[in-house]
């Protein structure tokens, strides 16, 4: 008698299978089904619906994304090959197999629709009671672009290559012209190499024109910035009657610089230092995480590699949330986006802000960690009363939840789901696709914070 399980692959089933038995009752594929169902998606569904066949219903399709994201499964075809080859996709898609194509032209369409998406999800949250804003943490983190970083020109390296080829152009044209082709090597097609170089020329004269405008729009800005800045110091000095102080503002130069670039495969993405040095075609993705359920309440992404402009679309955007979710009592963020304008703004909105002036030491001595800092003097600058609102022991104990909460749902996006590049192009684009991964992951999330 064989002490194995026995081993049939040949007998069928006496009665018909049900796709409900072959998941656990807490799997995550249930929970992203009951979540997608219960979403408002008649406006996408009015959209999606056309004529011709009958297509596969959004809800079906929305699922399998989030759920593909959630596990770190981002291509279309891997996606529809995991509808015959596992058996979670294969429920949500409830034995039907969209193909890729289908996939990703519905990604593709209707990334704008996320964004509700997004917000519909936060109010489940809070019927759920996993969520109550309170503490946010922001923080950003560079992903890559679906480009490389080779692909980009700079516009000094633009007007040397113009010069080369332009060269390489016209001795072609004269060989051309010549009555004797022997001066040609073998397999050498001169209208093709002509063709070619004056190709890429024009293409290289259009990313010029576009970083050229670039520069235009960059200067206007600065512009305006040194104008007000100049209007500040004569304000100043008409006040105390005195000369200011510092050196005056330097005024911003007229046209591009060298070392401005267009990369030609993504122009909106940006060459950006990236961490642990070096440098990546990317954008800068941004999210605000609630610090009590460590799930993303607000995001954004941004072609710029500072952060201390991102504050006050951030503040807009959870100022945009449904009051039913509560309002941010705190905010707190890193150095890179402190300015006084980014502490006033959140004043302004009523949350109190713990953002750092300064990177803070790795060693302290151990006294600090137990001690109140000293009286603020009534003098002090509004960045010597954030250093010392920081060092109290409430300052410390609250931005200390930054690192704990914003820092980890990146760590766990990029490492453990392994997004670290995106799928699509365009600034409009990958903010969609940005939408989808951090909806996937609130919904990872909710499953964990769920009762069971």
């Amino acid at each position: 008698m064989s002490r194995f399980h026995p081993v049939d692959r040949q007998t069928g089933y006496l009665l018909p299978p049900s796709l409900d038995e072959w998941l656990p009752e807490d799997h995550l594929a249930r929970f992203v089904v009951e979540v997608v169902d219960g979403l408002e998606l008649s406006a996408l569904e009015k959209a999606y619906a056309g004529r011709g066949s009958a297509a596969y219903h959004p809800s079906v399709l929305l699922a399998l994304l989030v759920y593909g994201y959630a596990n770190g499964v981002f291509s279309s075809r891997k996606i529809e090959r995991a509808t015959y080859d596992s058996v979670a996709f294969r429920f949500i898609a409830a034995g039907t197999h969209p193909d890729h194509d289908t996939l990703a032209s519905f990604r593709r369409r209707f990334l704008d629709e996320l964004a509700g998406l997004f917000v519909q999800v936060l109010e489940m949250a809070r019927e759920m009671k996993l969520l109550k804003l309170g503490t946010v943490s922001l923080d950003g983190t560079k992903i890559k672009a679906n480009a490389s970083r080779h692909s980009a020109l700079s516009h000094g390296h633009i007007e040397q290559l113009e010069i080369q080829l332009k060269a390489e152009v016209e001795s072609l044209l004269a060989m051309a012209e010549q009555a004797d082709q022997s001066a040609v090597a073998d397999g050498m097609n001169l209208p093709e190499e002509i063709a070619r170089r004056q190709a890429r020329l024009e293409a290289m004269a259009c990313a010029k024109a576009k970083i050229e405008a670039r520069a235009k729009e960059r200067f206007e800005k600065e512009q305006a910035e040194y104008e007000a800045k100049l209007a500040r110091r004569e304000q100043k000095a008409k006040e105390s009657g005195k000369k200011p102080g510092g050196k005056p503002p330097k005024p911003p130069a007229v046209g591009p610089k060298a070392q401005d670039q267009l990369n030609l495969t993504d122009e909106q993405s940006r060459i950006m230092p990236v961490a642990g040095g070096g440098f990546e075609q990317a954008y800068n993705a941004q999210a605000a995480v609630d610090t009590d359920s460590m799930l993303v309440v607000g995001l954004g992404v941004t072609q710029a590699c500072n952060d201390k402009e991102q504050v006050l679309p951030m503040l807009e955007q959870l100022a945009a949330l449904p009051a039913s979710l509560g309002r941010p009592l705190a905010l707190a963020a890193d150095t890179g986006f402190y300015s006084a304008r980014n502490v006033e703004a959140c004043a302004a909105q009523g949350i109190d802000p713990f953002i750092a002036i300064k990177r803070e030491q790795h060693h302290r001595a151990p006294l600090e960690r137990f001690t109140e800092p000293g009286a603020l003097p009534a003098d002090a600058t509004p960045a010597q009363a954030m250093a010392h609102k920081l060092k109290t022991k409430a300052g410390r104990t609250l931005y200390a939840l930054r690192k704990q909460t914003v820092e980890p749902v990146f760590g766990i996006i990029k490492s453990v789901l392994g997004f670290r590049q995106f799928s699509l192009r365009g600034l409009k684009k990958v903010t969609g696709e940005w939408a989808l991964i951090c909806l996937a992951w609130n919904l990872k999330r909710m499953a964990v914070l769920r009762p069971q």
